[in-house]
């Protein structure tokens, strides 16, 4: 991916900057090789710092924004001579955290998330145009989306929330939800799934939100689930027992919900023991599953590769079959540096 754009901010004749990614293509935890170059414009230009971040759009509550979240400098002050050519080599850490917006060469419909480059000089800051970065999933969590998909659930919108996830620790101020259209036979008993992954270099916190159909002078409700699980675990292959497993857990929640709902505190009471199920945030009983540490499974898994050419036509039909009124519910990504006209957060 290569983006060039002569910067408006420095005026005419002033310095150009392409960023070439070595490969669009990454996953959490990974690094992001590039380069920045340079060439300088009609007349010397002293360069006081190039950045370059990370760049997604965020949602608080009916309103979305862009977001920087990850931001690394490549270079500080720097002269450029008039006409010059230089090339400043950058390796970008993906956070642990960064959301998936791609799943075997499918676009997650609703994710954007880009590559910026800033250039600063004489105090004058050109953010340049994004260069749009498809993140995979790690192999972990590549089974458990596999598993759910096994199970009957369609995909149905991908997005980012601001804020923050009980009993979870976060690095970043947001966190992905990926929206499921309930399978078959758990129809009966919930509408949607909201599926949540908070990664860190040992292992995944899953996070499930079920939403529970409403019934005759009844109304719905939302339980939630949290489960751990190493990325040493990635290999099992009984991955569709243990999400079975987390769903029959989470949504046997709704019968305590619905004895707390009409106990002593009356009709919709807050929240259910001390964990606070029903509350507004995302809450669940910690699991642990498998060990820790990371051994070989990210660096050696090829993206997109794994699991299959029946895993990736089983998502891609997955994919097809969103509803055409979600599917793009972000729009597709290009739309310049405020994502189609969002403003910046």
């Amino acid at each position: 991916m290569v983006f060039k754009k002569m910067l408006s901010a420095l005026g005419v004749g002033g310095p150009s900057v392409d960023t070439v990614l070595a490969n669009p293509n990454t996953r959490p935890g990974l690094a992001l090789d590039g380069q920045v170059n340079l060439l300088g414009g009609e007349a010397p230009a002293s360069i006081e710092q190039i950045a370059i971040g990370l760049v997604t759009r965020v949602e608080i509550g009916e309103q979305a924004g862009v977001m920087e979240f990850h931001r690394q400098v490549v270079s500080g002050p720097l002269q450029l001579a008039a006409k010059q050519a230089l090339s400043i080599p950058f390796q970008l850490p993906m956070p642990w955290e960064t959301p998936i917006t791609a799943v075997y060469g499918q676009r997650l419909h609703g994710m954007s998330l880009g590559l910026r480059t800033e250039l600063a000089v004489a105090r004058a800051v050109d953010k340049g145009d994004l260069d749009e970065i498809n993140v995979h999933p790690l192999p972990v969590q590549e089974r458990i989306l596999e598993a759910f998909l096994q199970l009957g659930f369609r995909f149905k919108k991908a997005d980012l929330e601001r804020g923050l996830i009980h009993g979870v620790q976060q690095m970043l101020p947001f966190y992905q939800e990926i929206e499921f259209f309930a399978a078959p036979q758990y129809a009966q008993t919930i509408n949607e799934l909201e599926l949540t992954f908070v990664t860190n270099p040992h292992g995944v916190d899953v996070v499930l939100e079920c939403d529970k159909r409403g019934g005759f002078m009844v109304p719905g409700q939302d339980v939630f689930g949290r489960y751990q699980v190493a990325h040493t675990d990635a290999e099992r292959s009984d991955w569709m027992q243990v999400v079975d497993g987390w769903l029959q857990e989470t949504i046997g929640r709704f019968g305590s919900l619905r004895s707390q709902a009409f106990g002593p505190q009356g009709y919709g009471a807050p929240g259910y023991g001390p964990q606070g199920y029903g509350a507004a945030q995302k809450f669940g009983h910690p699991q642990r599953r498998g060990g820790v540490g990371m051994g070989g499974v990210v660096a050696g898994a090829a993206l997109g590769a794994a699991g299959g050419m029946l895993a990736g036509h089983m998502i891609g039909n997955a994919f097809d079959g969103a509803d055409e009124e979600v599917a793009e519910a972000a729009g597709d990504f290009g739309g310049g540096e405020d994502f189609g006209g969002f403003e910046e957060f």
